[in-house]
């Protein structure tokens, strides 16, 4: 009782340093920020009650030393002891969460909240009647918030699809006398107290569609739409002083829509949306969680569940819905030796937090730092038992799995302002490799020396030769990426393809073959190679030396190799009537690739330059010494982790590393 009482003193004269957040604070209250400890991690998380950011229990004192900022809610999530013991029975229905189906139930947590002073950890249990009403307002506005790691995911989900309705513009609402009450909601024609919908028209309230694992509602709003052509509906639920979360439904459109009047029309009922707390998930984010959630390792080897690792650098990342293309690159790029000495080994976590500005979040180093330490250190992939609904239907054991990490903050970070990667749809891999490493070349332009992106940069050199004259004339550019055609010609099964190419021919129409009958052209990188080091004609050629038109060769090669090599395969080439088509081929790669012979040799004794014309000649690039120019002969490694990885994308590329 003293402690507490103490406690409750040294709160009192902190209260200047406690804020209320207004409705639209970001707050952060599932993850900390420059780690990926949550609430369900030791000792839970901490959230700052003057910033609003997160802080695991390890971190806290940190934040505490550079901003002073003394007062926190603690929350803590832990697992809720099952109250039925019994073995579950096998189901025999397919459904789930339905009698005789699949038990859908996961493992269920309890929340505790406390109020955590700095630097004693001095504790007081929330809720309180002793607390100030300074600090219950405050922990009670960050209670009832949709935490800022939520909202971004939500809003990037929903990127490009949520769109001002035309028919909030003249919605008529009838003067029926209706008034919605701010709690006991029902719909009208069932029992149904959840998945409501108000009718923004009528206010009649109403269940909403049922799920095709039989939950949701029985339809009753879609009926009452098709009967009366009522357009707009509001899930009540999702009805708070942030409008802009409330879920709008739009019948005709059939869509969630935005409604710039949803205010007024709430007020038409006599709702005050001020006064509600969020209490359902918004249709975007129930689609949100079934992708998120969605056990992605049934579609990889063929079906096959993959062993996990554990263990540093082997940490898996969370799917944060069609992130596929970001957990790639990202574990690429940390596979190489420059990104880690740049963020892991020669940077700890709390100098980059010191050298963060006020809000961690939105800053590139210390993010990049933050997920080179996930990956990384082996805190995440820590060995934990599962046990799987389908085992223990067929009476199976636990196996063992990783939590891995969820990279939301830094997806949010990385893509914001981007028209295509701040949204949750599909990307290409290239894209975003390129995206990344020009954020992190900004990033680190102050101190070029730091910059890690370089170890990917080396320079292509073209040479142009004048059939009429012989001369020849250079040019280089620096790059990052090797685009490579794929040479079908070249394809080690030539034979094979053709075989299966006529058996489908013969097949009658809409005759479908097995998997097993498909052949797959097999080139290998090495020709891959050798075409972008081949000759190539240029016609209509202009010749200063001869001040006219004709023909010229040109040839590329490498004038400097990086440390790491990116390849790009392209799988797309264009057919007659110029429609791109995919190429559905394998790509072998060796261990080794010796790539020696595409050094480029630049100007040769004998060889006559062309003249230059307005400038647009380029000065032949010089080259390093022969004992400089050694290690080009060298060969590289495949990291094959990597390569496999990427291959699942429309933009295969790989990474080669070069043994200097």
């Amino acid at each position: 009782m003293e402690e507490q009482q103490r406690a409750m003193e040294v709160l009192r004269s902190h209260l200047t340093r406690v804020r209320i957040p207004e409705p639209s604070t970001r707050i952060y209250k599932q993850e900390c920020c420059i780690s990926f400890d949550s609430p369900r991690s030791e000792g839970g998380l901490f959230v700052d009650l003057n910033s609003f950011t997160a802080y695991g229990r390890d971190y806290v004192t940190w934040n505490y030393q550079k901003n002073g900022n003394p007062v926190y809610l603690n929350i803590k999530e832990v697992p809720k002891p099952e109250s039925d013991n019994r073995p579950r029975k096998k189901p025999t229905l397919l459904a789930i969460g339905l009698e005789g189906g699949f038990d859908a139930k996961q493992q269920d947590y309890e929340e505790i909240y406390s109020i955590v002073i700095l630097p004693e950890f001095l504790s007081l249990p929330f809720p309180n009647v002793d607390l100030p009403e300074k600090v219950r307002l405050s922990v009670e506005a960050v209670l009832a918030s949709v935490g800022a790691e939520r909202k971004e995911q939500v809003a990037a989900w929903t990127a490009d699809k949520k769109k001002v309705s035309p028919f909030a513009h003249s919605l008529p609402q009838l003067d029926n006398g209706v008034l919605v009450p701010p709690s006991g909601w029902k719909c009208s024609k069932c029992e149904k107290t959840e998945n409501l919908w108000l009718n923004l028209t009528d206010g009649v309230i109403l269940c909403g569609r049922r799920n095709w694992d039989g939950t949701g509602g029985n339809n009753h709003a879609v009926e009452h739409f098709n009967a009366t052509n009522y357009p707009l509906a509001v899930k009540l639920g999702t009805i708070t002083s942030d409008l802009e979360n409330a879920d709008v439904y739009s019948y005709p459109e059939d869509e969630t829509v935005e409604d710039p009047f949803l205010a007024q029309h709430l007020a038409h009922f006599g709702i005050d949306f001020s006064s509600l707390k969020k209490t359902e998930m918004t249709t975007a984010e129930r689609e949100l969680d079934q992708n998120v959630n969605f056990d992605w390792n049934r579609i990889q080897e063929n079906d096959k569940h993959l062993e996990p690792l554990f263990g540093p650098g082997y940490t898996g990342l969370i799917n944060l819905g069609n992130s596929c293309y970001l957990a790639s690159v990202v574990q690429m790029i940390f596979a190489t030796r420059d990104f880690q000495l740049r963020y892991y080994e020669n940077l700890n976590l709390d100098d980059a937090f010191q050298l963060a500005p006020a809000d961690p979040t939105l800053d590139l180093n210390t993010q990049m730092t933050k997920l080179a330490h996930g990956l990384l250190s082996g805190k995440y992939s820590a060995p934990e038992k599962q046990v799987s609904e389908k085992d223990v239907a067929e009476g199976g054991t636990e196996k063992l799995v990783q939590n891995g990490i969820s990279p939301r903050m830094f997806k949010s970070l990385i893509g914001a302002g981007h028209p295509e990667f701040a949204t949750s749809r599909q990307q290409d891999a290239l894209e975003f490799f390129q995206h990344l490493i020009e954020q992190v070349e900004r990033s680190n332009s102050a101190n070029p020396s730091e910059d890690p992106s370089r170890c990917f940069n080396f320079v292509v050199e073209e040479k142009i030769m004048c059939s009429a004259s012989g001369k020849v004339k250079y040019t280089k550019k620096i790059d990052n990426v090797l685009s490579l055609n794929i040479p079908l010609s070249a394809a080690v099964n030539k034979g094979e393809v053709a075989i299966m190419e006529k058996t489908k021919a013969q097949k009658l129409p809409g005759e479908k073959g097995g998997k097993e009958d498909y052949v797959r052209p097999r080139v290998p990188l090495s020709a891959c190679l050798e075409s972008f080091c081949a000759s190539e004609a240029v016609q209509d050629f202009y010749s200063s030396a001869i001040r006219g038109r004709t023909t010229a060769i040109k040839t590329a090669g490498l004038a400097t190799f990086p440390e790491y090599l990116v390849l790009h395969m392209r799988k797309f080439t264009l057919e007659a009537g110029w429609v791109p088509k995919k190429l559905d081929v394998f790509i072998d790669v060796p261990d080794i690739v010796d790539i020696s012979y595409m050094r480029s040799k630049g100007l040769q004794p004998g060889e006559e330059v062309l003249p230059e014309t307005d400038g647009s000649y380029m000065t032949p690039f010089t080259f390093p010494s022969a004992e400089n120019t050694s290690s080009f002969a060298r060969s590289m490694k495949t990291i094959k982790e990597a390569s496999q990885c990427l291959s699942l994308h429309h933009c295969l590329f790989w990474v080669l590393c070069l043994n200097f």
